[in-house]
């Protein structure tokens, strides 16, 4: 049974669904030492932002597969060292969006309005409404740093107070930003200079990591105020703490922090900030959305099938994954068979297609492709994942096409593999919609079934009676029974190709018996059942 490891919080409604893949293992506030002997066995973790998944813990969870992050963020999560190892990363970027734009608003208006220091004041038996005067947003200009979906509904509820909204988001196709009546600017410069509120709504990344700088501050209006309910660290906080003493702007909101929990004492002091504990996925709505999403995904990977929300994977949509996921086993059937007729590692592998998939599925499924030949090739875990990285570090060039040549097959994938000595082309198709076929290995037509322990034998004799007969008593004297047989109809430069399916291991000393009968020239034992699942059990 699966161990799943939920590390934060998660609410009922998630554990339950979780309960349905594994035994659910709930264990909180651990120290990294206490997460790495937990997790050591642990099939899957489950985490809120409060649990922080590194390397280490990931390297020494031999059995791992996923880590779903209940909630939008992974960088408390080593996704490069989840992706080298092979194991899923999933976020729920959906579920707590509406909170996290209502946050953002309500931050807003507590700026505009001053109203926690109104508040407070009034807690102390203080009537002073002239010392809280405020500012309507009617007419003001919302500055939006990322056009996601948190600041799309942002945006759209900015709107109906009759603000201008502009953004600045380089990935964001204008046709996205008119649905919310946002207008996009390809300045940050111009953007930060015009924004009576700038709000942050982008990833923390590398490229990201302190963007609201010295030099960002001095940009922006003296009266303008600052809000992020994004990412902490998207913030220098000695500089805003610094253009907030100093008037450089006039004041911020602020729901994250580049250390949770913050002991910035000099940035929370300061009256003119508005400051809260990270509340903006701090909903029950929320918090019971992302936990079912979280456990929805798990339940899936689990399962052998693919999440929603791959961080670390393709991001396929619901009608590419239907038409994807018939060719998930042929792929990988694929390159099992492929691994099993080189003999050194490949230099060049190529998928390529018919007309009825696009790049985006072909990328995804070269990735089961080269999973499947790269296992027990290399000598680490390989799985989709990971398999271009794998690759990548071998030196192996991957590349994808599309091909006209489908021999008659509606729905092919032809596989090339260069090793420098040689060149292998198999192909598969699906017949009927979606029954799996290898129908090409290196010039011999076939209908294989990609199932059970295939037997290839390559015999230069392939005419001369009897020759089955003797296969077939070899294997039934070793109690083995043929479930299928295959006879190519040509021969390669003399040499014919006999495929037999049987439904059990052949062991070394029958291969060699195989190998030494007259007019043999090769056998090759291929395990087609192992190629249905990956090294970390995803497929």
């Amino acid at each position: 049974m699966a161990k799943i490891l939920v590390c934060d919080e998660l609410a009922e409604a998630g554990l339950q669904i979780l309960s349905q893949a594994g035994q659910v293992v709930v264990r909180t506030g651990m120290d990294e030492a206490q997460l790495q002997a937990e997790a050591a066995d642990a099939d899957a973790l489950v985490l809120r932002s409060g649990s922080h998944i590194t390397a280490p813990v990931i390297e020494n969870a031999s059995c791992l597969r996923i880590i779903a992050r209940a909630g939008v963020g992974v960088d408390n999560i080593d996704v490069a060292a989840a992706t080298r190892c092979g194991v899923l990363v999933v976020n729920s970027p959906l579920g707590n969006t509406l909170a996290a734009a209502e946050h953002t608003i309500a931050l807003m208006l507590a700026a505009a309005r001053r109203i926690p220091q109104a508040a407070e004041a009034l807690r102390q038996g203080c009537w002073s409404r002239s010392s809280f005067m405020g500012h309507q947003l009617f007419g003001k200009t919302l500055g939006l740093i990322g056009l996601g979906k948190v600041g799309f509904e942002v945006a759209k509820r900015a709107a109906a107070f009759g603000m201008k909204v502009t953004a600045w988001d380089p990935y964001i196709a204008p046709e996205r930003a008119r649905t919310a009546g946002v207008e996009l600017t390809d300045s940050l410069d111009t953007l930060v200079s015009k924004a009576d509120y700038l709000s942050l709504h982008c990833t923390l990344n590398a490229d990201t990591r302190d963007l609201v700088s010295h030099r960002l501050l001095g940009m922006m209006k003296s009266d303008a105020v600052l809000i992020n309910c994004a990412r902490g660290g998207l913030v220098d906080e000695d500089a805003l703490a610094e253009a907030l003493s100093d008037g450089t702007i006039a004041g911020a909101a602020l729901d994250v922090f580049a250390d949770e929990p913050t002991t910035n004492a000099a940035l929370l002091g300061l009256p003119n900030l508005i400051a809260t504990p990270h509340l903006g996925a701090s909903t029950e709505e929320a918090q019971i959305e992302v936990a079912l999403d979280a456990a929805r995904q798990v339940v899936e990977v689990l399962a052998g099938r693919m999440p929603r929300w791959p961080v670390n994977a393709p991001l396929l949509s619901p009608e590419a994954q239907a038409t994807v996921q018939p060719y998930r086993p042929l792929a990988a059937a694929l390159g099992t068979l492929a691994r099993s007729l080189i003999e050194s590692l490949p230099h060049r592998i190529e998928l390529a297609a018919g007309t009825d998939l696009s790049a985006e599925h072909l990328a995804y499924l070269r990735g089961e492709l080269v999973a499947a030949m790269l296992r027990d090739i290399v000598d680490s875990p390989v799985n989709f994942i990971n398999a271009s990285t794998v690759a990548t570090e071998r030196g192996i060039e991957l590349a994808q096409a599309k091909t006209e040549q489908t021999g008659g097959y509606s729905r092919l994938l032809q596989v090339t593999v260069d090793t420098g000595a040689g060149r292998t082309l198999i192909a598969g198709a699906l017949l009927n919609g979606s029954e799996p076929r290898v129908v090409h290995l290196d010039g011999y037509r076939l209908e294989l079934l990609p199932r059970q322990t295939a037997v290839l034998i390559w015999n230069a004799e392939s005419g001369k009676p009897g020759f089955v007969g003797m296969l077939g008593t070899l294997l039934g004297d070793a109690g083995i029974n043929i479930t299928g047989i295959q006879v190519a109809p040509e021969t390669v430069t003399g040499v014919g190709l006999l495929a037999v399916t049987v439904a059990a291991d052949i062991p070394e000393a029958l291969r060699e018996q195989l190998q030494g009968l007259s007019g043999v020239r090769r056998v090759e034992i291929v395990r087609l059942d192992d190629s249905m699942t990956d090294s970390n059990g995803v497929i």
